[in-house]
């Protein structure tokens, strides 16, 4: 009885060892999955970086094949124009030779500088033909020499085609391209703003800063007094008068600007806060200020202003310069205001 407990106690003890084992076979296979996974994610950086080469590669050899398919284009045009000089001057000698075999035939006496002549001439074709030989060979060289480039280029654009490079110089020139038109806007406006400086130097002398005629900002600036009779759209005589200065100045400066400009002059009316009654020809400020704008731009296309380059816009009371109910306020507000812009 000891003994049997004796080795059933020992059987235990056996399975021990065994666990050991396969733990540790565990253990290293585990460590050669990871190593087999660093040497595949290795070769796969080393592989990406290779293929990057590559494209570097295949883009300076496309660079390299576009010039020299240009030099060759060009020196194939050379070769044909001089193939076409030399055809026309072998014709030409040609046809003096056959005259001069008729001039032989009708006078012996002009024999011998005939047959002296005819001799230069042949030999002088025979050079013209073996230079129309060369080049006519050296022509077939080109077009060879140009085929076998096409294809190779070809060839290289079908393997750019999968590249994200392509797609990143793109990017590039559509960011050059931004920046190059915003130099290009920047441009036109300085040279606008030249053009609105002389135009607005032109209305200071031609109407005499008078009081009720000023420059807010970017703006000429005309009380509404000074062109309307109040709560109305016609130009009296005193408006018309200054409309027709206006025009003036205004067809003086269109010759003046270059015709890729595309400029237009913004006429704005403006009136104060006081409502109407309704009962009149405008129903409120907004009719009244629209109305007031357009009777200005029909004026300035009747004295030749193009109609293309004047817009008429009413802002009611809506954009006051001065804030308050007070005359004063009211009647600075009550505004006709002129902007040579941009269209």
């Amino acid at each position: 009885m000891a003994l049997a407990r004796n080795r059933r106690g020992d059987r235990g003890v056996d399975f021990w060892p065994g666990f050991v084992d396969a733990l540790s076979t565990l253990l290293l296979a585990i460590m050669f999955l990871l190593s087999v996974f660093v040497i595949a994610q290795f070769l796969l950086s080393r592989e990406i970086s290779g293929r990057d080469e590559v494209l570097n590669r295949l883009n300076s050899q496309i660079n390299e094949l576009t010039q020299l398919l240009a030099l060759e284009q060009s020196g194939k045009q050379d070769l044909e124009d001089a193939l076409a000089n030399l055809q026309a001057t072998l014709s030409e000698a040609e046809s003096e030779r056959s005259r001069l075999q008729d001039l032989l035939a009708r006078g012996a006496g002009a024999s011998s500088a005939a047959e002296a002549q005819i001799g230069e001439l042949s030999q002088s074709l025979d050079e013209e033909r073996q230079i129309s030989q060369r080049a006519l060979s050296q022509v077939e060289l080109l077009n060879q020499q140009i085929a076998a480039l096409r294809r190779q280029i070809g060839a290289l654009e079908a393997a750019l085609e999968v590249s994200e490079q392509k797609d990143r110089e793109s990017q590039t020139k559509i960011a050059d391209l931004g920046r190059r038109l915003n130099v290009a806007l920047a441009q036109r406006v300085q040279e606008l703003n030249r053009y609105r400086s002389d135009f607005f130097g032109r209305l200071r002398e031609i109407l005499s800063d008078r009081e009720n005629i000023r420059i807010v900002g970017d703006r000429f600036v005309f009380q509404s007094e000074v062109l309307f009779p109040s709560g109305s759209d016609q130009l009296n005589i005193e408006g018309q008068q200054e409309m027709s200065k206006l025009a003036d100045a205004l067809l003086d400066l269109g010759r003046e600007i270059p015709t890729d400009i595309n400029w237009v002059l913004r006429v704005d009316g403006h009136t104060d806060n006081v409502p109407l009654s309704g009962t009149g020809r405008f129903s409120d400020n907004w009719e009244l200020s629209s109305a007031r704008a357009t009777s200005v731009v029909k004026y300035l296309i009747n004295e030749g202003v193009p109609a293309n380059r004047l817009v008429a816009a009413g802002f009611g009371e809506f954009q006051p310069i001065e804030v308050g109910n007070s005359p004063e306020a009211r009647a600075t507000n009550r505004r006709i205001e002129l902007k040579l812009t941009e269209r």
